[in-house]
């Protein structure tokens, strides 16, 4: 079955997160981030990939920005698309299920892009 509503993206990133924070490279990285109530944190997302993959009004922000004082890589970016694609393939198919993994691949290379820049440039991130 398809991403068919928000119960489905809220069912997604419940599960997807579940997996990072038990992930031996970004547990530690969320933990840190979020060492108490995910609750907020995991509301924000659900808002996030239900504008992304349903094109309604609901997430206001620039999630860039929220990345660029984590110590992340390329390994962590490689390791949250393996997650991610694997939650989307053990719940869902279809189309938009398929969307999602294309979209989550691209925000992949263009944060990493993005942070790489930043970084080598020693450039301080825009708001």
């Amino acid at each position: 079955m398809d991403i068919r509503n928000y119960g489905d993206v809220t069912m997604m990133v419940n599960e997807f997160y579940r997996r990072v924070k038990v992930d031996e490279l970004l547990g530690p990285v969320f933990m840190e981030k979020i060492p108490g109530d995910w609750e907020p944190h995991l509301q924000t997302l659900r808002k996030f990939w239900y504008t992304v993959l349903f094109g309604e009004p609901g997430y206001m922000g620039n999630p860039f920005m929220k990345h660029t004082s984590l110590p992340i890589d390329k390994d962590h970016f490689d390791r949250w698309i393996q997650l991610f694609y694997h939650t989307i393939d053990d719940l869902f198919s279809g189309e938009r299920a398929e969307d999602a993994k294309f979209r989550a691949g691209r925000m992949s290379l263009l944060f990493q892009s993005k942070l790489k820049d930043m970084r080598e440039n020693k450039m301080k991130p825009l708001m």
